[in-house]
């Protein structure tokens, strides 16, 4: 009700709100009457429904040419066989499509999300032409581009920068190319172009999504993906010069020397083995995030910052959590560490390690330690920074802990993402029964007696 009169009010569709100026639309009923409003009201709507189908034949959209006739008026864009040909030959191009996407302000975009699709982009826009009509693709088309992106040798870009995705393929099936990008790359490509399709649906650019439900099939079980670090590469690890004694913290971190530096490099690999934190829950701690909870030292895993900072990314609403400090850091000292920072001012736990290009503070360090391993003689095509989380995870196991205890220690979801009614009960488990369960993780015929020796 505005000034006596009933109006009726209509949303105006997000991929019509540029063209139309406006994200609502009032049209007044002329009377105070519900009953007289509720009739007129059918008229005013279908009004505004032939004014959005006309914005719609505007940019070439698909459009209902009897709406357009709804009131016996003329199209006042074009006759509908027009409009018919023009949707079918112009329409919102996979170029344009792909830049409404990435604008879309309602979208919370991370730094690696939005590299993730612009990547994507890159490869499906090469693939398929930037001015190819939406509506125009289908899914044969959809599958010929699946048959070019398993035919994309890894780092396909630096190997052939002057060739298209489509005769880096040609010339990959020629050769026998066996450095191809595996079906998991494959798989998040055609699910991010996914996503991209499926919003254009949602915005009624397009009606149906041509390559919903596309995949190829992944011969490597999830668990395989990634292993946990071997008794042997975890003691190569810890009997690095880093650890044992090194020329210094910097270039000379690999060299045998004097020094035993205790920084970023040396505790971060300690803080995910011991702790199960992920490479960039540990990049991001600040000084503050180590706090004394129920008389015991805790790390508290979070977006948040005392000083309004929003520099902090989590991977998961469940990786919010608060996880005991292990006796084993205890006992190496860590808490001193802590208060040396704090009394040094500092905000950021490890503030030597820089922010990547990604947005992520993790980017820049996990460079570094992929470098790291190499040269301790650890690495192996399976196992990276984040095989901690694993041998954490078996660490648990071994150790007898409660699932839901190991779940809560490492903020893992559940295996289907979902949880269950029963999670919404209770306030979660006491700091002193989290304690208990993280000191008894173990590393069975590993000697890490060295790190006490100062």
């Amino acid at each position: 009700m505005k000034r006596g009169r009933i109006h009726y009010r209509r949303r105006v569709p997000d991929a019509l709100q540029g063209i139309i100026g406006k994200q609502e639309i009032w049209r007044s009923l002329g009377t105070d009457s519900p009953t007289v409003a509720k009739r007129r009201a059918l008229r005013v709507a279908a009004q505004i429904e032939q004014e959005f189908e006309i914005a719609r034949s505007k940019v070439g959209l698909t459009v209902d040419p009897i709406m357009l006739e709804a009131f016996g008026e003329p199209a006042p864009l074009a006759s509908p066989s027009a409009i018919v040909e023009t949707e079918a030959s112009t329409g919102i191009t996979l170029g344009d499509l792909y830049d409404a996407y990435m604008d879309d302000p309602t979208r919370d975009w991370s730094p690696t999300t939005r590299m993730a699709y612009q990547t994507t982009k890159r490869l499906v826009v090469a693939i398929l032409g930037a001015d190819t009509p939406v509506r125009s693709i289908t899914r044969s088309q959809c599958r010929d581009m699946i048959e070019v992106l398993r035919w994309q040798p890894r780092n396909a870009s630096k190997l052939f920068p002057k060739l298209s995705p489509v005769e880096i393929a040609e010339r990959a099936k020629a050769e026998g190319r066996t450095d191809l990008i595996n079906a998991a790359n494959i798989n998040t490509y055609l699910n991010k172009l996914g996503g991209v399709l499926n919003w254009a649906v949602k915005e009624e650019m397009l009606e149906r999504n041509p390559a919903q439900g596309l995949r190829v099939p992944d011969p490597t079980a999830r668990r395989d993906k990634r292993l946990p670090f071997s008794t042997t590469q975890l003691q190569a690890i810890f009997m690095a010069p880093l650890y044992t004694g090194c020329r210094d913290d910097g270039l000379g971190y690999a060299t045998p020397g004097p020094e035993r530096p205790r920084n970023a490099r040396f505790w971060i690999p300690l803080l995910s083995m011991f702790g199960g934190l992920r490479l960039n829950e540990a990049c991001q701690l600040d000084v503050a995030d180590i706090r004394r909870i129920d008389d015991v030292d805790c790390f508290v895993i979070t977006e948040r910052s005392e000083d309004d900072q929003t520099d902090k990314r989590l991977k998961t609403s469940s990786s919010e959590r608060v996880v005991p400090i292990h006796a084993m850091l205890i006992d190496l000292s860590f808490m001193e560490f802590v208060r040396q920072r704090k009394r040094a001012g500092e905000t950021k736990l490890f503030g030597e390690v820089p922010m990547g290009a990604t947005g992520y503070r993790s980017s820049t360090f996990s460079a570094w330690f992929r470098r790291f391993v190499a040269k301790a003689g650890a690495d192996s095509p399976k196992t990276c920074f984040h095989s901690f989380r694993h041998g954490f995870r078996d660490a648990l196991r071994e150790a007898r802990i409660d699932r839901d205890i190991a779940l809560a220690l490492g903020g893992w979801t559940t295996a289907s993402g979902a949880a269950s009614v029963s999670d919404a009960y209770g306030s979660g488990y006491r700091i002193a029964t989290l304690k208990e369960a993280i000191d008894r993780v173990r590393y069975t015929g590993l000697d890490l007696s060295h790190l006490y020796e100062q």
